[in-house]
């Protein structure tokens, strides 16, 4: 057929429509219905796998036809932003950004480094259909760790090369964090050393992030009491980075936090990596079999909510028992015949599973992005033309912030109707659609 209606004028028009639409349907069945632990994984891979049979059927069949090769990109864009309820946004930027971290994670456990650059080369390819890049660039910032720095570094470069500087300006930032760092852990150990201090007692690092460019919030933090073994560590932290540099504040995100304990209660000893309030709990159990849930919230100053929500994670491992009732006369009691096949393991902290609240709040925070990223397009396109059209202005700030998110017209008319409000803008007195900017 492409061979037959190539010569026509305008004969490849319903062809083109039809691979379209087929794609596109197949591409929406691959993604639609997925089940299980792997959701990221299975997106990803469905979307690729639809991609890359079509991109191999275009370049053999229609000889790699430009109009062939449009097509394939609108269908792949519109099964990938595909909304299954139009009120709520897209899933897409967030499972591939779940689905980058899973695989920087696990990078250093026997992946090549090829493999893994084909890998990272394969979300690039799915991330430049999003059309919310920034919601993407949200979750993956929260996500943004420690584990395999180079291949953090790798992510964050492709990123920039798809979507230019300011997009990944805060992940160079928070890259550039965790370097510095390691840099800050070396001089604590000197300083150590000068301070003739030969043993905290404990192994201790330490992340030091800037506030600004990281997503996490510094309000309604939990009350906590750090352990005593901990508080030689951060009381000479401190006094060493007060003296490096005057006039920062430092605020411990305890909740945030990781450490290792060994169990030498058991037949046979274990390695538990947890969170710091798991380990305050337990770190009390090293002078009691059994303790009142109203004693483990004196000790550690957590409040009752989330005690509970800790206590939870730890009852559920089977590490400890607690009372049916769990009210603050319950007993929480060490499990002294606990056993596990693996004698190292992680406690996933309940405060570091995202809750659908902190997903709604991730959207949240994109939105109130979009809205000073807007009202920043209007005024800079405004400077520059003085006067415009309502609809001029419209597609020129839509034209501007295509390469980041599509933003729906409702929300550029309130960023407008909030400039005017802010008076960097008025409306002229000749025409109600027009607006002039007021210098």
């Amino acid at each position: 057929m492409y061979q037959l209606l190539k010569p026509i004028h305008g004969g490849l028009g319903v062809l083109i429509q039809e691979i379209e639409t087929h794609i596109k349907n197949t591409g929406l069945e691959a993604v639609k219905n997925l089940k299980g632990d792997n959701i990221p994984g299975q997106f990803v891979e469905s979307i690729l796998e639809v991609h890359g049979k079509y991109t191999e059927l275009i370049k053999v069949v229609f000889h790699a036809d430009q109009q062939f090769v449009g097509a394939l990109d609108k269908a792949c864009a519109a099964a990938i932003n595909y909304k299954q309820n139009p009120r709520h946004g897209c899933k897409s930027p967030e499972l591939l950004s779940r689905y980058c971290d899973n695989l920087l994670k696990k990078s250093s456990k026997g992946i090549s480094e090829n493999e893994l650059d084909d890998k990272l080369a394969n979300c690039i390819t799915v991330f430049k259909y999003l059309d919310d890049k920034d919601v993407f660039q949200r979750f993956y910032s929260k996500m943004l760790t420690k584990p395999s720095m180079d291949a953090e570094e790798a992510m964050i470069n492709k990123l920039k090369q798809a979507c230019g500087y300011e997009f990944t300006n805060k992940l160079h930032r928070m890259f550039t964090d965790m370097n510095i760092s390691t840099g800050l852990n070396n001089d604590f150990s000197d300083f150590l050393k000068k301070q003739n201090v030969s043993e905290l007692g404990v192994n201790f690092s330490i992340s030091v992030l800037q506030a600004g460019a990281w997503p996490i919030g510094q309000s309604n933090l939990p009350t906590f009491a750090i352990p005593q073994e901990l508080e030689k560590s951060v009381r000479m932290f401190e006094t060493f980075y007060s003296g490096k540099f005057s006039g920062r504040k430092l605020t411990w995100l305890h909740s945030f936090c990781n450490g290792e304990l060994k169990f030498n209660h058991l037949k046979r000893p274990y390695f538990v990596s947890m969170g710091t309030f798991h380990m305050a709990i337990l770190l009390l159990f090293n002078s009691s079999d059994s303790l009142k849930l109203s004693d483990i919230m004196e000790h550690t100053k957590l409040s009752e909510a989330e005690l509970k929500k800790q206590l939870q994670t730890l009852t559920e491992t089977k590490i400890v028992v607690l009372e049916d009732d769990a009210s603050l006369d319950s007993a929480l009691t060490l499990n002294l015949n606990y056993n596990n096949k693996r004698t190292k393991f992680k406690i996933t902290s309940a405060s570091q599973k995202e809750t659908p609240q902190e997903i709604e709040q991730t959207h949240n925070a994109v939105d109130e992005d979009r809205k000073m990223y807007l009202q920043a397009a209007i005024v800079r396109i405004m400077k520059a033309r003085k006067i415009l059209k309502h609809t001029m202005l419209i597609q020129e700030v839509i034209s501007q912030a295509r390469a980041r998110f599509s933003p729906n017209i409702p929300m550029i008319k309130k960023c407008i109707e909030a400039l005017i409000d802010k008076q960097y803008l008025e409306r002229t007195s000749n025409s109600t659609d027009e607006y002039s900017y007021v210098a």
